[in-house]
């Protein structure tokens, strides 16, 4: 366990003077890190976040969001690039000098104290008064809910209450920028569920920039205003979620985002805004306004299991954006059923309303005819 010092130099909020020109919020400019020679983990990154703004460090293990995590909160130093924060560069302040605070996937809790003597600590150790830290520390507590339980002990708690005592604990500080560190990661399926809610509606309250990284797609699209998407140190894309989702801009984007069936092909014929694409088994035809695609080019274009039409088991499939697939697994979900499918030698995904359920039940191996309108059709970039 990491003794009390160490953490109020992870957690502690900055005595820095605030600068001239406020209300300007973060700003990585270059952002790049090497660990050795060999290892680049965050590549040229330019990004500008609000004052108020929820914003999600979404990719795969080793993409570089928790190192531009911890360089913003100065865990990490930058190999060149800086970060300004209303115009003030952090380069070189550490992290108990920084108006910003972390919250890390484990809790970090001091056991021997209780909740409130927790959420006091930091404020302790920046020397503010007995009375007024308390004051301080029951009003972060009635921001998460938790005065009711200011004098139990940790292991007396749940871990979505450790979750919120961890939050109390660096709201307390008062910082311009919140910085979560795959905050969810070590609860349940169901605590993630509710602290999903509790932290956006908590974000909402306060009106606070969060920063907040994950690999949990679905965490990511609930939460964020934007969503930063990386891959190898760099961003791919930044969009808000629905974006994200239904507009990805490049192959990396649709392949991590998942649920997104990816294909292949050399585009054969243009017609306005309409784009004709040989993907070998399947004709392809895009509706894509202001297309830059020329006959003959490769192409890739993705369309989401939403949007994949299943039709009658019986039915022929001819004509563009039209297959027949056969049925390899049936996940029922609720309000939703996902089929996963093989088609001319690739594996696709469709995604129905759950009370079609019973059409499916038990049906694996058999084929089904699968079609999508144009517009669900993305042309993506390599």
């Amino acid at each position: 366990m990491p003794d009390e010092q160490t953490l109020t130099q992870r957690e502690g909020a900055s005595t820095a003077p605030s600068p001239a020109a406020a209300g300007t919020g973060l700003e990585l400019k270059s952002l790049t890190k090497r660990f050795g020679e060999d290892v680049l983990a965050v590549d040229d990154v330019n990004l500008h976040i609000a004052h108020g703004e929820y914003v999600v460090l979404l990719g795969p293990s080793g993409c570089g969001k928790t190192t531009t995590l911890r360089m913003i909160g100065g865990h990490e130093e930058p190999t060149s690039g800086d970060i300004l924060l209303d115009g003030q560069s952090l380069l070189g302040l550490t992290p108990d000098k920084r108006p910003t605070t972390t919250v890390f996937q484990h809790f970090a809790l001091f056991p021997h104290r209780t909740v409130r003597e927790n959420v006091e600590f930091g404020p302790k150790m920046h020397g503010i008064s007995r009375a007024e830290r308390r004051e301080k520390a029951m009003s972060a507590l009635d921001m998460v809910g938790l005065r009711a339980l200011a004098d139990r002990r940790p292991s007396a708690l749940s871990g979505g209450q450790q979750q919120r005592v961890a939050l109390a604990r660096v709201l307390v500080m008062e910082p311009k920028a919140l910085l979560l560190d795959e905050p969810l990661g070590d609860l349940d399926r169901l605590l993630r569920l509710r602290m999903r809610v509790e932290l956006r509606a908590l974000q909402r309250q306060l009106g606070l920039m969060f920063i907040h990284v994950t690999h949990d797609q679905e965490e990511a699209l609930s939460v964020g205003d934007r969503i930063v998407v990386m891959h190898d140190g760099r961003i791919e894309q930044v969009a808000d979620p629905f974006t994200i989702s239904n507009l990805p801009a490049n192959v990396q984007v649709a392949s991590f985002m998942g649920d997104n069936n990816i294909f292949e092909g050399t585009v054969t014929a243009t017609e306005g805004d309409r784009v004709s694409i040989d993907g070998g088994d399947a004709e392809l035809r895009a509706l894509v306004p202001g297309a830059d695609a020329a006959v003959g080019q490769p192409a890739v274009v993705s369309v989401r299991a939403a949007a994949v039409q299943v039709g009658a088991q019986d039915a022929s499939a001819n004509g563009p954006n039209q297959l027949l697939g056969e049925i390899e697994v049936i996940e029922y979900l609720g309000d939703l059923v996902k089929l996963h499918l093989a088609a001319g030698g690739r594996r696709l995904v469709a995604k129905v309303s759950g009370d079609r359920y019973p059409e499916f039940q038990g049906k694996e191996g058999e084929s089904v005819r699968l079609s999508w309108k144009e517009e669900d059709v993305r042309l993506l970039r390599a």
